[in-house]
């Protein structure tokens, strides 16, 4: 019996270090029609469709008074562990909140080398800090 305490206890003591580490994933918003709410101090993600193996990339406008671009990331397309040329994936924008009030994020998708045109696609998300 008391082995199978010493068992039971260990067995809790390993799986709580185990996952510890586990937390649910962040909400990456997706839709450009939709107000993000958030507070000072809070960090949200915005993640678009990309294929940066093309050229083109998501170049991001904001006021760096009220956002603070934490982090951007690439990831590619799950393609089952083959890498395809020219398979798309998607880019991630972690932005933290600086300040209370409405802001925008403007993402415009286009190659940095070459001129903005009319056919470039812009997506334009607003931002509500409380």
């Amino acid at each position: 019996m008391k082995k199978l305490i010493m068992v039971a206890l260990a067995s809790v003591i390993l799986l709580t270090g185990v996952f510890s580490g586990c937390t649910a994933a962040a909400k990456a918003f997706t839709e450009p029609d939709q107000i993000i709410n958030t507070g000072v101090n809070k960090e949200f993600t915005i993640a678009l469709e990309s294929n940066i193996t093309t050229g083109y990339s998501w170049q991001v406008a904001y006021d760096d008074k009220a956002l603070n671009l934490v982090e951007n990331t690439y990831k590619e397309q799950d393609n089952t562990g083959k890498q395809i040329v020219g398979a798309g994936g998607t880019e991630y924008f972690t932005f933290k909140a600086l300040s209370k009030g409405e802001t925008q994020v403007t993402f415009t998708y286009h190659r940095p080398w070459e001129q903005p045109s009319a056919q470039d696609q812009t997506v334009v998300f607003t931002i509500n800090v409380k």
